[in-house]
């Protein structure tokens, strides 16, 4: 199976899960670990379970053996291997503290620090 193929298959599987805010980053050519990086947020602990094994099932049945997956007892992030394609599903609070977006995709400014009160005061 192309990654292209894989690709559009993890974003099937997300979406009839009720994956929410799914983003597809090319990572190649920045890393040679995979082509495509998949992102999802589940709205509990047990629907980001629900999405990886959903995922892993889909893999599967399509004839794809993943590599591993990392996560599923804690169910805050999990991560799906499958070589060409790589899938985080998170919980949105990890998603915000962690932001990958920003460390793949170029030109998204780094946010400015949020400073205390009294400190930002003193700063102006």
């Amino acid at each position: 199976m192309q990654a292209e193929q894989l690709r559009d298959l993890v974003v099937s599987a997300l979406e009839d899960m009720k994956g929410v805010d799914i983003r597809v980053l090319e990572v190649r050519g920045m890393t040679a670990i995979t082509d495509f990086m998949i992102i999802a947020s589940g709205t509990s602990d047990r629907h980001v379970k629900s999405l990886a094994r959903n995922v892993l099932d889909q893999a599967r049945a399509a004839g794809i053996k993943p590599m591993g997956m990392e996560g599923e007892q804690e169910g805050e992030w999990v991560l799906v291997d499958l070589r060409d394609v790589i899938v985080h599903i998170m919980r949105p609070q990890a998603r915000d503290f962690y932001n990958l977006e920003k460390l793949w995709i170029v030109g998204i400014p780094a946010e400015e620090p949020k400073l205390p009160a009294a400190a930002a005061r003193r700063r102006h």
